[in-house]
């Protein structure tokens, strides 16, 4: 893909996922939380240019502190997000106010490698924020599973079903 869209398709994740905290939603620890986060590394991965090979040493740095960054920005988002459970037992959960500091913190200091990169005059791709972001779900979600599990009560009953539901049985005529 060519470094405009990389960036578009990173920018619209980013926002897709940071509009979508601040409403309550239903957080179900049953599914695969993994699975969007690996797929997101496995594409960075796979794109050549994570690591600019004229500048290796600069490059490496400059990339596990955006993994680091990305880690803390997962950790900070999960913790600052407001956890609860309902009567039926399901656990909703919703981004507060120190969400929008944490993604701020994060936005800003990754702006701040990006300078820091240019700078010195490393080739900085979208596939390093890419696998950042990757990071970032990666974390929020373990958190979050953790969180899950922790709020709701021993004993307590869980959603009344596993999985999909299937199609209710047809009425037979009287």
């Amino acid at each position: 893909m060519s470094g405009l869209v990389d960036v578009l398709a990173v920018t619209a994740a980013a926002v897709l996922v940071i509009v979508r905290q601040f409403r309550a939603s239903r957080i179900d620890t049953d599914r695969r939380w993994w699975v969007l986060p690996v797929v997101l590394g496995i594409v960075a991965l796979r794109e050549p240019g994570v690591i600019d090979a004229h500048h290796h040493t600069a490059a490496v740095l400059l990339l596990a502190a955006e993994l680091l960054i990305g880690l803390v920005t997962g950790a900070g988002w999960a913790w600052t997000t407001r956890v609860w459970v309902e009567s039926d037992g399901g656990v909703w959960g919703r981004g507060s106010r120190a969400s929008v500091a944490v993604w701020t913190a994060g936005i800003v200091l990754r702006a701040g490698l990006y300078g820091v990169g240019a700078a010195l005059g490393v080739r900085q791709d979208s596939s390093a924020l890419l696998l950042a972001l990757a990071a970032t779900l990666l974390v929020r979600s373990a958190v979050l599973a953790w969180r899950v599990q922790a709020a709701r009560p021993a004993g307590a009953p869980g959603p009344a079903y596993r999985g999909r539901l299937s199609r209710p049985a047809r009425k037979e005529p009287a």
